[in-house]
């Protein structure tokens, strides 16, 4: 059994116990929260597909804890002017574990 859900402008195929990193939100860890698109659902009956979504499904998460994601190096060069500047980036997420998928 999995789900298909959307977050922010990503989708993600999730099960129930299965981990995994989504946008930053602020949110403290233990609290629960849950994810209203679900694009598709699979079980033992079939595949359901939402057009564009399916309104009776919801997926509820766990926060486990904030994380940040690896560094990202931005160089930036303009040739023949000895101008450079190196920069670097490393982005927040929110590590979630998917506790319980919801379908009536």
């Amino acid at each position: 059994m999995y789900a298909i859900i959307e977050d922010g402008s990503r989708q993600f195929k999730v099960e129930e116990g299965q981990q995994l990193d989504v946008d930053y939100r602020e949110l403290p860890g233990g609290r629960e929260f849950t994810f209203n698109k679900v694009l598709a659902y699979r079980d033992d009956d079939g595949l359901k597909v939402g057009r564009p979504v399916l309104e009776s499904a919801t997926v509820s998460a766990e926060v486990l804890s904030i994380s940040q994601g690896p560094k990202l190096v931005v160089q930036k060069l303009r040739r023949r002017k000895n101008s450079r500047s190196k920069t670097g980036h490393r982005q927040l997420f929110t590590r979630v574990k998917i506790n319980k998928i919801n379908v009536e």
